[in-house]
């Protein structure tokens, strides 16, 4: 959508009138009062329980055993043998390593 008004320059009067213009003609939208504006409350304090419902934590939900990063020297016929066999090549090494250690 292509704007004729610019917020790269200050409007001139004659567009600032036209823009209130059209604020002041559309019926879904009305200008609230100074006193709709006084009586207005933060949509938490207005909606308390609707508020708490939709809030969420950020980021990606916490995992019950999350895994731990490592550094690991390994021999480079070992690392090219996991990695010739494809994307998943980092799980096949958890579990060399789970049945290595019994825990499979």
């Amino acid at each position: 959508m292509v704007s004729k008004f610019s917020s790269r320059r200050p409007l001139d009067e004659g567009e600032e009138a036209e823009i209130q213009k059209i604020i002041a003609s559309d019926p879904d939208a009305p200008e609230a009062t100074d006193e709709q504006l006084a009586q207005a409350k933060p949509f938490a304090e207005a909606f308390p329980d609707l508020m708490e419902s939709i809030k969420r934590a950020r980021g990606r939900p916490k995992m019950a055993a999350p895994k731990v990063a490592v550094t690991l020297r390994v021999d480079p016929d070992v690392l090219e043998r996991f990695q010739s066999k494809g994307k998943n090549w980092r799980s096949d090494m958890t579990q060399a390593l789970r049945k290595a250690v019994g825990l499979t």
